[in-house]
């Protein structure tokens, strides 16, 4: 229990404590912490379970204040790719903190973790990449990366050219502009949203959305299409850019079909529109390369990043600029002035010497390849358990990002009742087995995404628990006559 002093004003201008309370952390958390993707009133009220209050981590595990370990099969939200208690971070945090805690970016000013860290994302990215802008958040840096687009087409004396071109069930963040962005009804709904001018197009989800006999390729060249068919409709000269995760995230875990970047991209260079390659979750090795672009066909413009950036340890964004965008922000300079767009915390010294860290390990251990190679046997683990699993319509993922879809009819792909909440059934009976496996929006869908130091025994372990995990919401379905 902890004894938490709190202040007064009695009305008489004087500030007073208040009485000590003897609040569990449990109740203090309901009363005062507002958590993301959280029924707000049943989590206040208690009537939901929870707050599950971590405590430490090891590896790919966690454990509880309670003294219950959990295998952690999401990494954080997608985001701890070196595992957790690394010293090395820890220790390169506590030395820049010594030394520079803070100084800000402004007018110039600068700070040797960050400098390098920009030097060493330029060297990493694609070619064509030439200079870094930091941030706290993926979201903040997607809202970045639309403002360049936008100053970029001022500076080109297109003003007109402004409107972005996202997916449906695409993900790219929390803030105003990055929910718009994001495809996903369910984030839009009490807020107003989407604003801006912000369109949406096609999920390129062949399982759910490939017509009766239609190919795999087919069906990228479909979903290339109606992008054009869009882009044309709006008029292309006021089209600015499109904005995609190369393999879908939050929306699923989808892969893109066979064809599909080759010939999105096909269509963005015929309109002269740009790319933002938002690489949020699939940068630093999760696809099992450095940068998506690396095993991927595309040629971004702007690239977005985050959290494997630091492996979660510390906030920090980066958007990462091509050479082309970059040239028209230093012609920007000598119409505009100083480049009028910042954070109090861009470039951060500790931020960035907890990067430098982080990129140490990924590269020193080999996450990358290690990401690729135990990946690849996590994706065969998978279809060999559920790919026949009569609850189970799809298995799909790429190195270390995976997602399994349960349907009520394998034949018909019919999905199971929304009412009936499967997805979230099968991600509790996971976490009553010791595994942390998210459920996805959109559907009734199990999403993993581990740390990239994945043995292929832990790989067998996240299976074994999710098959019982399966296996125990499938009996209570059968049970119930639902299935």
């Amino acid at each position: 229990m902890f004894e938490l002093p709190i202040r007064r004003d009695d009305g008489d201008g004087t500030v007073k404590p208040k009485a000590a309370h003897n609040l569990s952390l449990e109740e203090m958390d309901r009363q005062s912490l507002i958590h993301p993707f959280t029924n707000l009133k049943d989590h206040a009220s208690g009537a939901a379970a929870g707050p599950s209050i971590i405590e430490s981590g090891h590896g790919m595990r966690v454990r509880d204040r309670h003294g219950a370990e959990f295998i952690d099969a999401f990494a954080g939200l997608y985001c701890v790719h070196i595992g957790y208690g690394r010293t090395e971070v820890a220790d390169a945090i506590h030395e820049q903190a010594t030394k520079l805690a803070y100084f800000h970016a402004n007018a110039g000013h600068s700070n040797e973790p960050a400098i390098r860290l920009a030097d060493r994302l330029v060297r990493m990215a694609p070619a064509n990449m030439s200079k870094v802008f930091f941030g706290m958040s993926g979201s903040d840096a997607n809202d970045t990366n639309i403002k360049l687009v936008w100053y970029y087409n001022h500076v080109l004396g297109r003003p007109e050219k402004r409107k972005i071109i996202a997916r449906h069930m695409g993900y790219h963040g929390g803030t105003v502009l990055a929910s718009s962005l994001s495809g996903i009804p369910s984030i839009h709904q009490g807020f107003g949203l989407p604003l801006g001018p912000i369109l949406h197009t096609a999920t390129p989800h062949y399982y759910r959305h490939a017509q009766a006999g239609e190919s795999e390729r087919e069906f990228a060249r479909r979903c290339a299409n109606e992008l054009d068919a869009l882009i044309e409709a709006e008029g292309p000269d006021t089209v600015a850019a499109f904005i995609a995760e190369p393999v879908m995230g939050t929306g699923g875990i989808i892969p893109p079909p066979e064809g599909y970047w080759e010939d999105v991209q096909g269509v963005l260079d015929r309109h002269d529109i740009l790319l933002i390659s938002d690489e949020i979750v699939c940068a630093f090795g999760r696809l099992g390369a450095d940068f998506a672009a690396d095993v991927l066909p595309l040629k971004p413009d702007l690239i977005t990043v985050a959290k494997g950036l630091t492996s979660g340890a510390v906030p920090l964004s980066a958007s990462i600029i091509g050479e082309e965008v970059w040239k028209a922000l230093e012609r920007g300079a000598e119409r505009f002035g100083p480049f009028a767009h910042t954070f109090t915390y861009s470039a951060h010294p500790v931020a960035a010497a907890a990067a430098l860290a982080n990129l140490d390990i990924i590269e020193g251990e080999g996450l990358a390849v290690n990401a690729r190679d135990t990946g690849a046997y996590f994706q065969e683990r998978l279809g060999a358990v559920f790919a026949d699993h009569p609850m189970v319509g799809e298995v799909r993922g790429m190195a270390m990002l995976a997602a399994l879809e349960f349907v009520a009819d394998k034949t018909r792909k019919t999905p199971f009742d929304v009412d009936l909440g499967v997805g979230q059934r099968v991600s509790a009976a996971c976490r009553d087995e010791g595994l942390i496996a998210r459920a996805m929006p959109g559907g009734d869908i199990l999403g993993f995404a581990p740390p990239l130091i994945m043995t292929t025994a832990d790989a067998d372990e996240v299976v074994e628990r999710t098959r019982r995990a399966v296996e125990r919401v499938a009996a209570d379905l059968r049970r119930d006559n639902q299935i």
